[in-house]
């Protein structure tokens, strides 16, 4: 079992490999596959963390599309759901930059959090990866599963 002293930073990769919202999906699958890691932080001009793209994200792209319920009235359309749904789901699957694909608004952590809030945070929000950022929310690392049952 982890001691509850330890920290992020005893654990984390320090200096992460990193992509753009402007990079295309081909790279990052070329990054994934050269490096055999599962996902990636995206972050932007100042290194702020602005996403997570991982395998999920990129599998995305083959699952089927599937069209909100509606019904024909008087030679209108209603749709019985939203169409927010559907419109992320289409932007995924035809997605060919980083920033169609990827999870935005991801979850993060301080590199001086306790290990077991990292471990609590991915089994709660099942997740695989945690962005390590400064009090600038700049990324200073990244945390995965593995790096925690290293530590172990």
């Amino acid at each position: 079992m982890l001691k509850q002293a330890t920290s992020i930073k005893d654990v984390m990769v320090i200096n992460p490999i990193t992509v753009k919202p402007s990079d295309s999906v081909e790279t990052v699958l070329k990054v994934l596959e050269e490096k055999h890691i599962s996902g990636l932080p995206v972050v932007d001009d100042e290194n702020k963390v602005v996403g997570v793209v991982s395998e999920a994200d990129l599998l995305f792209k083959e699952k089927p599309i599937r069209m909100p319920l509606y019904l024909t009235l008087l030679d209108s359309i209603i749709y019985l759901e939203p169409l927010d749904k559907f419109k992320q789901q289409l932007k995924k699957s035809l997605g060919v930059l980083v920033e169609d694909v990827m999870s935005s608004n991801p979850i993060t952590i301080t590199p001086d959090a306790p290990v077991s809030q990292a471990a609590e945070l991915m089994l709660n929000q099942r997740i695989n990866r945690l962005p390590v950022v400064d009090q600038t929310e700049r990324l200073v690392g990244i945390i995965t599963r593995n790096d925690l049952l290293k530590a172990l």
